[in-house]
């Protein structure tokens, strides 16, 4: 193959941006002005995140033809920006041909396509369901800009080396790769050992970009970066945020190598779970066009983390906390909450619901007669405070913001049309030791780019009291669950590896308890699937990726050796 007008230099853009879902002409015009950024410093070639024009992931809508056509009309809009010597673009998009759809890359120069290449390996686990909508594309070979042979393996096509391997076999010199990678805890190691290896087998450099920001349950990291040949770090880019880097690139006797660039520092991990919820409810109330968000305030760590985040990510005059208390509610609750919302500069309201409670319960009494007060009684409670916020929610406009955390979503400890009410919950899918482990490190910790106050936001004493509910006299949540750290343990091993009882037991877990957590996580699943949608922070969150029958007559013993 002959490629005439080699260049050995070139000065190459990537662009971690934050598109929205099926807004092609937002994120048309967000990449118009990251690609005259790119033009200002020279670039000959910018690179966008995977499908950026119709954004990541478009899940059904790429079935209707309609949108297709809306995601070509807008790259060919991009077209004349091309032109007269200015940066060409490398840009994703759902493209129709001969009836298949494919997840595309296009190459744009000089006003026009010059090329385009196919996803050749769909994703069909966890959140990803692309065999359902897009055809799988042939094997790649690369696409030449200037001379410079390229290989644009997509996302998962480096996943397994099938793809980066036939691209080095044909010539392929640097690898360029757009992602829509969402973050999950600890997944940066994850693929920075996956880039190690494709280096390692290819002897190519690897540039991985991917996109930044929130889609629905979905949160995406950014955290760009590139290794050059020999495996070293050529640049970093931040987490959680969008950034536009523009790299220079050289041709050696030994290969192209990318300029060392600044590394930018990615966050631990508590560090990172609090960026990822923060950005995710972020984005959530944003793209939804949401005023605010009001909220339920009792005193608890829960709610408290909740409202530190929603302060984070739209500031405090968009956050609105509501205490709602009744009989069983402490005075350290009362003062704990108000505490919390002053630290947090909140609007602060208090709704007692003594009236409505006692009003339904009048309302039920004939039918209740000659029952013993229990668990129906708690729950009135909830659904009284449930319902209050829902109506200030349709009165003002603002979204609930749920609190209950995935230890508590997995065993079912708490009450539907209650405080599972709401629009969004960003500590979803954070298992209750991890709430306080956010807890402290906001306290310690300001992260770039929070909107709350840089000051310690939640109460010592919310941190270290014993956890409740407070639906009765001296009620703890250790009367119906075991320790948290236990619990926690136990969910750990059951959700997100999928382990034996057996297996559980020995790791040093009573039996019983094991048997009987397995039995309340399975029995939970009709509440979880009226959950609100959250942010994925584990390997297995709730609903996408992890997909349990509701009706489910399996139950693991222990001594069946995990059969």
């Amino acid at each position: 193959m002959d490629f005439p007008n080699v260049s050995d230099t070139l000065k190459i853009a990537f662009a971690q941006l934050n598109p929205t879902v099926g807004a092609t002409a937002a994120n048309s015009a967000t990449a118009l002005a990251a690609h005259a950024t790119a033009a200002t410093a020279g670039a000959d070639l910018i690179v966008y995140p995977e499908l950026f024009i119709s954004g990541y992931p478009p899940e059904d809508l790429v079935l209707k033809p309609a949108f297709v056509a809306e995601c070509c009309e807008a790259l060919e809009s991009l077209m004349p920006a091309t032109k007269e010597g200015a940066p060409a673009m490398l840009i994703g998009l759902p493209w129709a041909e001969d009836g298949k759809l494919y997840n595309a890359v296009a190459l744009v120069e000089d006003g026009e396509v010059k090329t385009l290449r196919y996803k050749y390996d769909l994703p069909n686990y966890g959140v990803f369901d692309e065999r359902r909508v897009f055809d799988q594309g042939p094997m790649p070979g690369p696409i030449s800009f200037k001379g410079v042979r390229i290989g644009v393996p997509i996302c998962e096509d480096i996943w397994t080396d099938e793809v980066t391997e036939c691209l080095a076999e044909t010539g392929a010199e640097i690898l360029l790769v757009p992602n829509g990678s969402p973050y999950e805890s600890d997944k940066q190691d994850v693929r920075l050992n996956l880039v190690v290896a494709r280096v390692t087998e290819t002897g190519l450099p690897l540039a991985y970009l991917n996109q930044v920001g929130g889609q629905d349950e979905l949160v995406f990291d950014g955290a760009s970066f590139a290794l050059n040949a020999d495996r070293t770090p050529a640049f970093q880019q931040p987490a959680f945020v969008e950034d536009i880097i523009v790299t220079d690139w050289t041709r050696s006797d030994d290969g192209w190598r990318c300029q060392p660039q600044p590394l930018a520092q990615v966050e631990d991990r508590h560090a990172s779970i609090w960026r990822a919820c923060v950005l995710g409810l972020k984005d959530y109330v944003e793209k939804n066009r949401f005023p605010g968000v009001v909220m339920g305030l009792s005193g608890g760590i829960d709610s408290a983390v909740v409202a530190a985040m929603a302060v984070d990510a739209l500031g405090p005059e968009r956050v609105h906390c509501v205490m709602l208390p009744y009989r069983y509610t402490s005075e350290d609750s009362l003062a704990d909450a108000r505490a919390c919302a002053d630290a947090l500069g909140v609007r602060y309201d208090i709704v007692p619901i003594a009236e409505p409670v006692e009003g339904f319960e009048a309302a039920l009494a004939g039918m209740f007669k000659g029952t013993e007060p229990g668990i129906t009684e708690e729950n009135l409670q909830s659904r009284a405070r449930g319902t209050i916020l829902m109506a200030i929610s349709n009165k003002f406009g603002s979204m609930v913001l749920t609190t209950g955390n995935k230890s508590e979503m997995s065993v079912g400890y708490a009450t539907l049309y209650g405080d599972m009410n709401g629009g969004f919950n960003p500590i979803k899918d954070v298992y209750k030791s991890d709430v306080y482990a956010l807890a402290r490190f906001r306290n310690q910790q300001y992260p770039d780019g929070m909107l709350g106050p840089h000051a310690r936001l939640i109460p010592e004493n919310i941190i270290t009291k014993a956890p409740t509910a407070e639906l009765r006299e001296n009620q703890t949540d250790q009367d119906s669950l075991p320790e948290y750290d236990i619990l926690d343990d136990i969910l750990n091993g059951l959700v997100e590896k999928e382990r034996s009882v057996d297996e559980l037991v020995a790791r040093g877990h009573d039996a019983a308890t094991v048997e009987r957590i397995q039995h309340l996580l399975y029995i939970a699943e009709y509440k979880r699937r009226q959950a609100a949608p959250g942010v994925k922070t584990t390997s297995k969150s709730f609903g996408r990726d992890r997909r349990y029958p509701i009706t489910n007559g399996f139950r693991d013993k222990a001594g069946q050796g995990g059969r």
